[in-house]
């Protein structure tokens, strides 16, 4: 059996010996080194080649994003990020995925038994994905081209489903959206902390107004909704309206927000009138979704494997029929308004 090979860097010894234990105690995983700061890991790179590297955000003589940039620049290689689960520590794990890591795991607060088993078990599955994931470079200074209003009538909303590596594909595939586009609602697996920040970050740079989803919340054109972190977003009518409604209920596909509770209840708010997009993300979530979405006869797209991070969620949608076309990253987005057009 080859093993994945990893370098584990952190300026804590004891997230070291930690993050060591549990990816050793895999018969698939082998731990090769550690680095307590990122000069020590420029070098244990050079001599131990590893496959996955585990990188922590803060710490001494140069910060995990500095040395990530430098990385992604040079040498490009499947990172995952160990971030602090607070609102602070957002915005910089968000920027960590910007310049190419794959992914991120949030360091376990409590240290009952149950929770750390469950960031064992995350961990593991994280690692072994990043192991086959599709790095790409980082690109400095990406020229954005301003978005014209489109003179198009727009009959349909648009939904899309993401995981790993779904923040950025996000960004990419609405950046060429016109501000006055249809409704776009987002289910992106992220942690409740985060999903404030991401929305935020793309209102920043996109032409329409970008929302956290809230309870109530009217939908309109020229307007994006992404989930709430640990809850699922839905869509109800209001009188002549349709609103966001936030719900805790019980995960589905191991997750809250997930893609099929959208898709599930879009289906029932707009009928046929929806074009659902499915990107990169590890596992099933959607799937069966967007398989009922096609059925009803909306309009159905998914990213493809060339250009996907992890081609987990938009393969198990195209895999039970559910996808209408498979397309490149950046061929989406034309689609995808073309078929939200009234004809």
């Amino acid at each position: 059996m080859v093993k994945i090979r990893v370098l584990v860097i952190d300026d804590s010894a004891l997230i070291r010996q930690m993050l060591t234990e549990i990816l050793n105690s895999r018969d698939d995983i082998d731990v090769v080194g550690t680095a307590e700061d990122p000069f020590i890991a420029r070098e244990k790179i050079k001599q131990l080649s590893p496959d996955v590297l585990t990188l922590d955000i803060e710490m001494p003589r140069m910060t995990g994003l500095q040395f990530l940039k430098n990385l992604m620049r040079l040498r490009p290689m499947p990172v995952i990020m160990v971030s602090t689960l607070t609102e602070r520590g957002a915005p910089e794990t968000l920027e960590a995925l910007e310049l190419g890591a794959v992914d991120y795991i949030c360091k376990p607060k409590a240290k009952t038994e149950t929770k750390l088993r469950i960031f064992a078990d995350d961990l593991v599955s994280k690692v072994r994905m990043a192991s086959t994931a599709r790095v790409r470079p980082f690109e400095q200074n990406k020229t954005r081209v301003p978005v014209a209003r489109s003179s198009a009538t727009f009959s349909k909303v648009i939904a899309v489903g993401a995981s790993t590596g779904g923040t950025e594909a996000i960004k990419e595939l609405l950046t060429s959206v016109p501000e006055n586009c249809p409704p776009i609602l987002i289910t992106q697996h992220i942690p409740k902390v985060f999903s404030t920040s991401f929305a935020e970050r793309l209102d920043r740079c996109l032409a329409m107004e970008v929302f956290e989803a809230q309870e109530g919340m009217i939908i309109r054109s020229g307007c994006v909704y992404i989930a709430p972190g640990d809850y699922h977003l839905t869509i109800a009518k209001s009188g002549t309206k349709m609103v966001c409604r936030i719900i805790q209920t019980e995960k589905v596909n191991r997750h809250r927000p997930a893609v099929d509770v959208m898709f599930n209840s879009i289906l029932e708010a707009y009928g046929p009138n929806v074009v659902a997009v499915m990107l990169t993300g590890m596992g099933n979530d959607g799937a069966q979704g967007m398989l009922k979405l096609k059925q009803a006869g909306a309009v159905t797209y998914a990213q493809d494997e060339a250009t996907s991070v992890v081609w987990g969620m938009p393969q198990a949608a195209y895999n039970i029929g559910a996808v209408d076309e498979l397309l490149p990253l950046q061929k989406i987005t034309e689609r995808m308004l073309w078929s939200a057009q009234k004809k």
